[in-house]
């Protein structure tokens, strides 16, 4: 699924967007105003104002149920993340930045230092599986 151009989502964006992925079947505003905790409290029509401009933003989907409309994310947090991810890698700045990567892995490492190795690992498979497709025979190319 491909995810509209990323803009820059506020605050509040986020946290009824987090409200959405946390369940498993559409919301009504109410019920996104119940999830999202907030002091001082949001009012309903701030709740339905948030989840109208992320439906113009193509982020979440609405269907009409009775007078009132259901909301439900487009995509799960993890495709939209990887979505966010790769655009930032790739978007119309060319080739993946080494010191956006290298940013990452530094985040990645304070955070988890298993995610790194795992990541490592991942590499490792990537490269061997590669290596292996450029000398599979009848396959043209060169081993590495």
């Amino acid at each position: 699924m491909t995810l509209p151009k990323p803009t820059p989502l506020g605050e509040l964006e986020e946290a009824v967007l987090s409200a959405l992925w946390s369940s498993a079947s559409p919301l009504s505003v109410r019920e996104v105003l119940g999830r999202v905790q907030r002091r001082p409290a949001l009012a309903y029509t701030t709740v339905l104002t948030v989840l109208d401009r992320l439906h113009e933003k193509g982020m979440v989907e609405r269907e009409k149920q009775g007078k009132a409309f259901l909301y439900r994310a487009r995509a799960s947090k993890e495709a939209w993340l990887g979505e966010q991810a790769a655009r930032m890698l790739t978007a119309e700045r060319g080739p993946p930045s080494s010191a956006v990567l290298m940013a990452f892995l530094d985040s990645a490492e304070r955070a988890d230092p298993a995610l790194v190795e795992h990541l490592s690992s991942l590499i490792e498979r990537r490269r061997a599986g590669a290596s292996q497709a450029a000398t599979a025979p009848g396959k043209k190319g060169r081993s590495t």
